[in-house]
């Protein structure tokens, strides 16, 4: 459900409202007027089935602003994915998924651009499933469990999270999906691929273990998606993606999805897709409109006393902190514990059965904070983040986009703010370069590190964040 956003009263001992009292020297405010905005986009049109039917291969259907919005029930899916989709609490599609989904169905490679947190998985999730039901599986689901869809993904907490979609909308279907995963062992994901699947999502160090054993084989492969493929490149995997795609059938539906559109990527495109259809939702390189920003000068040593300050404040349910350093997420749980606020880490030294516990004690409410690496800055769906902190200013300008798509998921609001520390100035104009606009200052008497640099940054835009009213989360 979509939330209105609503101010809170002013609190004196909130450090975030501190800087609205007119009568603190350090709450000045100087506004820069924000460029120009450019001429609104023509809406586009509905996109049916139909329609899909007719683009020209190639083409790129931006949805900004969106056209008129489609319910599922609109976009050609058949009863038992309409049921899941109602199971799961949704009735109206997110964009991408408004236009993905007939395209998708119709056959059509695609490229699909749009922010994190925008309903990419099920825009392809819901789509293969329907094509394995009104293939072999559908006709004899006692013949089928042959690998027929693959998916790959950076990490393996995107992995799960995909697998859970599949689960989740093809609970009425009986298809077998099997994660595929390093870090666990590997002899489970050897019986169940030996068993017979129908989807595999894997990440690809893992898959080229069980491919090398002989565990799978994609002689029946009809689609293959490369979810979150900036994020793959920048790991490194290329040389593996390079071998995978290699052993899978070359005539098959390729879809793509990504948060950005570096060159490498319209590179892996041009080599792994037939054509295709780009999709996009908004900027490239844009951060989710449903977010409001706000960036916190403080000395880089006051940092943890700041973050234990604002965690009192109303409204802080649910947080995910990214350190830029394992080592540095260990020691803000042990500030946090010792100030008698639930904590936990995540993050490469941990085990992944510590990973996973860590997420479902998130997930449940059992801890309020999780404090991560950017291991979780993408697959990391969780509902309800109210907010998202940046303890520490992403090195790369565009992980910050994907940082702070942990919250404002498919369409609710949340909150994103950065500690700024006086040599991580540039960094956050680098930021602010990349997303298009300015993002508030909000000096906290006290805080705020006053120096040179400080006062410089005092006349760009300050002010206080809104105040999300919270409650039950799409």
């Amino acid at each position: 459900m979509k939330k209105t956003p609503s101010r809170a009263k002013a609190d004196k001992k909130s450090p975030a409202k501190a800087a609205k009292r007119p009568t603190a020297p350090a709450a000045r405010k100087t506004t820069v007027a924000s460029p120009k905005d450019p001429p609104p986009a023509a809406e586009p049109p509905i996109l049916t089935p139909a329609a899909a039917s007719e683009i020209v291969p190639g083409a790129t259907l931006a949805i900004e602003p969106a056209g008129d919005i489609l319910a599922f029930t609109e976009l050609g899916l058949m009863p038992e994915l309409l049921e899941a989709v109602k199971d799961a609490g949704y009735s109206v599609p997110t964009p991408i998924q408004q236009r993905a989904i007939p395209l998708a169905l119709n056959g059509r490679d695609l490229i699909g651009l749009a922010q994190t947190g925008t309903g990419k998985t099920a825009g392809f999730t819901l789509p293969i499933i329907q094509r394995l039901l009104e293939g072999e599986h559908g006709k004899n689901p006692a013949a089928a469990h042959r690998v027929r869809a693959l998916i790959l993904t950076p990490t393996r907490e995107l992995c799960i999270q995909v697998e859970e979609s599949f689960r989740k909308y093809g609970k009425h279907t009986g298809l077998r999906v099997v994660p595929v995963f390093g870090g666990v062992a590997v002899e489970p994901q050897t019986k169940q691929l030996r068993k017979g699947v129908d989807v595999v999502v894997a990440t690809p160090g893992r898959l080229l273990d069980h491919m090398e054993r002989q565990n799978v084989v994609f002689d029946d492969l009809e689609v293959l998606v490369l979810d979150e493929a900036d994020r793959m490149l920048d790991m490194g995997f290329a040389p593996q993606l390079n071998r995978i795609v290699a052993e899978v059938p070359r005539f098959r539906q390729t879809l793509l999805f990504s948060a950005t559109m570096p060159p490498e990527v319209e590179s892996l495109a041009r080599k792994y897709l037939r054509k295709p259809i780009v999709v996009q939702v908004g900027r490239r390189s844009s951060a989710a409109s449903t977010v409001t920003h706000a960036v916190y000068p403080v000395p880089r040593d006051r940092k943890t006393e700041l973050l234990a300050e604002l965690l009192k404040e109303k409204g802080m349910d649910s947080v995910l902190i990214f350190s830029r350093t394992k080592h540095g997420a260990d020691k803000v749980v042990r500030h946090l514990e010792a100030k008698g606020i639930s904590a936990t880490a995540m993050h490469a030294d941990k085990s992944q059965v510590e990973r996973m516990r860590a997420l479902e004690d998130f997930k449940q409410g059992k801890v309020r904070v999780l404090v991560a690496t950017d291991i979780a800055q993408r697959g990391l769906d969780v509902s309800g983040i109210s907010h998202v902190i940046n303890y520490d200013v992403p090195q790369q300008a565009e992980d910050y986009v994907h940082r702070i798509g942990r919250t404002g998921r498919a369409a609710a609001t949340g909150d994103a703010f950065t500690f700024m520390a006086p040599d991580e100035i540039a960094m956050v104009r680098a930021i602010e370069r990349v997303i298009g606009e300015p993002i508030p200052r909000i000096s906290v008497p006290g805080y705020d590190f006053g120096s040179k640099e400080g006062e410089g940054m005092m006349t760009e835009v300050r002010a206080t964040p809104v105040t999300m009213n919270r409650g039950r989360r799409r």
